[in-house]
């Protein structure tokens, strides 16, 4: 009886590590694509080079900021079990002189 609860709890563990690893990731590619944006190239580039596999990247330049939003799926460890989303925002000051 206590096996599968030991399984069960090896299962949530291994899938929280995951759901970390890939939100670090999102948050990485959040910050390389403001920042790349705020320079005036191209972020959403930036931001996929630097995002986690499945990852979704919008960048939105609003007057004197940018926000680069990044999304990606959390793969459960169990192929009937819904999928979970992690995602991170980051924001940063357009540079003087660049374009909109």
């Amino acid at each position: 009886m206590g096996l599968p609860a030991v399984l069960l709890l090896l299962l949530v563990g291994l899938t929280a590590v995951g759901a970390v690893t890939v939100k670090l990731e999102c948050v990485d590619a959040a910050r390389q694509a403001a920042l790349a944006a705020s320079r005036g190239e191209p972020g959403v580039a930036a931001g996929r080079r630097a995002a986690p596999d499945g990852a979704e990247v919008t960048v939105v330049v609003d007057g004197e900021t940018v926000v680069a939003t990044v999304s990606a799926p959390v793969p459960l460890l169990g192929a009937h079990l819904p999928a979970i989303s992690v995602a991170d925002t980051a924001v940063a000051a357009r540079e003087p002189g660049t374009a909109p």
